[in-house]
């Protein structure tokens, strides 16, 4: 049971959180672009939060399934449409056996999220990580994007029933996205090689704007704008590279360095974009204005910390009690088998009771015995 790819989209990749403690033998961690749409979608279906789901860009697949399920779609808006009719965003989606999930080209941004029940696609697991990394060609399924005629198996056999599912929606987090804003903030922490920078370097990289640029792919974002000056160039002794380090080359114009970046690399890094901040970077389509502003590390991770906050009270949210909470299907089936047991219990009890009352009862009935007569009589 699972899912068939009519049309594979561009680039769709089954991916999750991304495999960690493998940098320092060259392997990228891979993982989703966008951290929170993977978090919500997986939440939406009751999945664990890093369970693997479908990342597409650009263009999105044409699926059809062969079992019932649910989905959640989260992310850009590619136009889902279900059996050819618009699907609901961001909230627990029921596809029945031969249902036709479908996207278009993006309305906006440009990562989208497929999540399914019961834990997604049953990918084998590499390094501790279902993610796709494209480059060594290992996990994932198969280690690649999907083809035309890919045959996803699902974890869980079928799902045909979630909890309060009443409750399992969630609003859209374009205003997060600012997909209608003319510009987006993106909040970074200084360092590590800011001393590498003039101080009118680092007042242009905070001070000016800049624009995502057609070269973006899963490695990096390059952006361009105001060069940014350096002291005596900006090449260093190879170290490593975090996810949202912002590298700058000869040229003056940020990098981003993002989930399938290199390990390590020879360009001073003028910060580091706060990762609560990376899902608004990832969905800018080309052209969209950046600007970058101070923070310390301090306010990172409290910004982190409100991020999974907010997280667990959206949990909560998902999973309150609502109408319909209960499947009578579902509790049929498990009751059967207790009211079948007790049913064979109050059999077997009562055929017992029936044979020791009806041997009591054929002692009764049975005519005391005679005394022999007495032969001097």
């Amino acid at each position: 049971m699972g899912v068939t790819a009519i049309k594979p989209g561009i680039l769709t990749t089954v991916q999750d959180r991304g495999r960690t403690g493998y940098l320092g033998s060259g392997f990228s961690p891979s993982g989703v672009m966008d951290t929170r749409a993977l978090h919500t979608a997986n939440l939406l279906v009751d999945n664990d939060p890093d369970a693997p789901v479908l990342e597409f860009c650009l263009a999105g697949p044409t699926l059809r399934f062969t079992t019932s399920t649910y989905v959640a779609i989260t992310g850009g808006d590619f136009r889902p449409t279900l059996d050819g009719r618009p699907a609901p965003m961001y909230t627990a989606l029921a596809v029945h056996r031969g249902s036709v999930l479908a996207f278009g080209a993006p309305k906006t941004g440009m990562y989208g999220y497929l999540a399914i029940a019961g834990g997604s696609i049953n990918a084998p697991e590499v390094m501790g990580s279902r993610s796709t990394n494209l480059k060594c060609g290992i996990g994932g399924w198969k280690g690649r994007a999907l083809i035309t005629g890919d045959y996803l198996p699902f974890c869980t056999r079928n799902i045909d029933f979630i909890p309060n599912l009443g409750s399992h929606t969630v609003d859209r987090d374009d205003a997060f996205y600012g997909f209608d804003d003319p510009e987006i903030t993106l909040r970074v922490v200084p360092g590590p090689q800011e001393d590498m920078f003039t101080q009118d370097g680092v007042d242009t990289f905070y001070g000016q704007a800049y624009t995502t640029t057609s070269r973006c792919d899963r490695m990096g974002f390059r952006l361009d704008g105001p060069e940014i000056e350096t002291v005596n160039g900006s090449d260093i002794i190879s170290d490593g590279i975090a996810l949202g380090a912002v590298q700058i080359p000869a040229d003056g114009r940020p990098i981003i360095m993002l989930s399938d970046r290199q390990t390590t690399g020879g360009y001073a890094k003028i910060g580091t974009v706060c990762s609560v901040d990376l899902p608004k970077l990832v969905q800018c389509t080309p052209g969209r204005i950046i600007r970058f502003a101070p923070v310390t590390i301090q306010q990172a991770q409290d910004l982190y910390r409100q991020e999974a906050r907010r997280m667990e009270a959206l949990a909560k949210m998902v999973r309150r009690p609502c109408y319909g909470g209960i499947s009578p299907r579902r509790t049929a089936r498990r009751l059967t088998p207790i009211l079948e047991a007790q049913a064979r219990a109050h059999a077997s009890g009562s055929q017992k009771l029936w044979i020791e009352l009806s041997k009591t009862e054929q002692q009764r009935l049975q005519p005391a015995e005679q005394p022999a007569s007495d032969p001097n009589r």
